[in-house]
């Protein structure tokens, strides 16, 4: 059997980038709230959502997060990577029927401690949605 196994410290390199995009579902938003526990009517209630200042409901910020841990879950670093940190802000809404890119550039490498920072942004079209810079905890190659 393959091992299952992302990229190794020894194979990163600065500049390295990869993305992950995802259609939002109605079905996406109804699951996401129920398993994160975040029933806010702005995302589930369409009467509701119409008395906000979005006139209409938004899929939860939290969602865009989740899609820049699966570019780092499956893609860059990917599997055997440790997500451990993550400073994020959300720019702008995403509505269901959006197709979010959410992408991951590695942006500094520290050896001694095997972590690697990535600048990681999520897009609908040309519209950043949400920004940030997370840190993974990366395997090196086994001797």
């Amino acid at each position: 059997m393959q091992e299952l196994h992302g990229y190794y410290l020894e194979d990163l390199e600065v500049g390295m980038e990869a993305c992950y995009a995802k259609t939002i579902t109605e079905a996406d938003v109804v699951l996401f709230a129920g398993i994160s526990g975040d029933d806010n009517p702005v995302h589930i209630n369409v009467e509701y959502a119409k008395t906000t200042p979005f006139k209409e409901r938004i899929v939860h910020g939290m969602f865009s997060a989740a899609l820049i841990s699966a570019v780092l879950g499956t893609r860059l670093p990917g599997p055997g990577a440790i997500y451990i940190d993550q400073q994020i802000r959300f720019k702008a809404p995403v509505h269901i029927g959006d197709t979010v890119v959410a992408t991951a550039k590695v942006i500094e490498i520290n050896e001694e401690r095997r972590r690697v920072k990535l600048e990681t942004i999520c897009k609908v079209g040309d519209t950043v949605v949400a920004e940030g810079v997370a840190t993974n905890m990366v395997d090196r190659r086994p001797a």
